[in-house]
């Protein structure tokens, strides 16, 4: 009976160690597909450089990481100069847009629309639900439908029109719907009126504020040429790259408010959002999912760095 029993034991000793084993290496494989799992964002603005403004560090952290990141334009800049303009002008800008894109390791598309004239028609709405679902879009970014630019109102309601519609089969039906509506969220802007941008969602870009800027100064014909003489300041612009580039992070860098700091302290903690000097802040829009907390860290995996 004895050496039954040492035998009984030993086969249950070594098949426990074997289970141990294999529990521990399939929750490793676990924790290794969630690492690997890629999370696909769309960034869609008005015109050539909106993208890169409102969510360009953000951007570049996402892709950093591996994940997948397209920004649109809906328009093609074919107007935003004091010189220039016409298909010369789109042709520019689209080049700026593909440099750009390089810079902040995205795609970058510009859609051939007027600049100025952008309506929220039917057949653009389609494009970029096709555009939207072509990415698997986990997020869609843009702006708020409150500006003082009518082509960045239009641009908001031909996303929220988008929203939801991206999972219906029968609108759009020569691209496969989504099975699930992606997260909307609006970019930061400073109007206030019928209501103020709230910072539900913050990320730190302290560490990619430079690379941002460097990709921002793709676009010339804007951040050194056109609005420079929107705004009175075309005579300030200095002569070479690297001046121009630290004298358009003075101007173009984020400040970071009270309700952004309020965020930042909420999703980093409040001793590491006192290191924080630059941050991008996103509002939950109501038109696509609402993302839980637990689900938000999850789709901005930097915030948990």
């Amino acid at each position: 009976m004895k050496p039954y029993f040492y035998r009984n034991i030993l086969f249950e000793t070594i098949t426990m160690k074997k289970y141990i084993f294999l529990s521990f290496l399939f929750g490793l494989m676990v924790i290794f597909a969630i690492a690997q799992e890629k999370i696909n964002v769309v960034v869609i603005g008005a015109h050539p450089d909106d993208c890169d403004i409102d969510a360009g560090g953000t951007a570049i952290q996402f892709s950093e990481s591996g994940h997948n990141v397209l920004f649109v334009s809906v328009t093609n800049g074919d107007a935003g100069h004091h010189k220039k303009g016409g298909g010369a002008l789109a042709k520019i800008r689209t080049a700026e847009a593909q440099e750009a894109g390089k810079r902040f390791g995205v795609k970058y598309i510009v859609l051939d629309n007027h600049d100025g004239e952008l309506m929220p028609t039917l057949e653009i709405r389609l494009n970029l639900i096709r555009l939207i679902r072509e990415w698997n879009a986990d997020i869609v970014i843009g702006p708020r439908p409150n500006d003082y630019h009518p082509d960045h109102r239009n641009t908001a309601i031909l996303i929220h029109d988008a929203a939801y519609m991206v999972i219906v089969p029968n609108i759009a039906p020569d691209t496969p719907p989504l099975k699930r509506n992606p997260v909307f969220l609006y970019t930061e802007d400073r109007f206030q009126k019928p209501t103020p941008f709230q910072a539900d969602i913050a990320v730190d870009i302290s560490e990619v504020l430079d690379q941002k800027i460097y990709a921002m100064s793709a676009h010339k014909s804007q951040f050194f040429e056109w609005l420079p003489w929107t705004s009175g300041r075309l005579d300030e612009v200095p002569e070479t790259e690297e001046a121009r580039i630290d004298w358009l992070k003075n101007w173009r860098k984020p400040r970071l408010n009270d309700k952004i700091k309020q965020s930042l302290a909420k999703w980093y903690g409040e001793e590491k959002t006192k290191s924080i000097e630059y941050a991008e802040a996103f509002e939950i829009c109501e038109y696509g999912r609402r993302p839980s907390e637990e689900e938000i860290r999850k789709l901005f995996p930097m915030i948990n760095q």
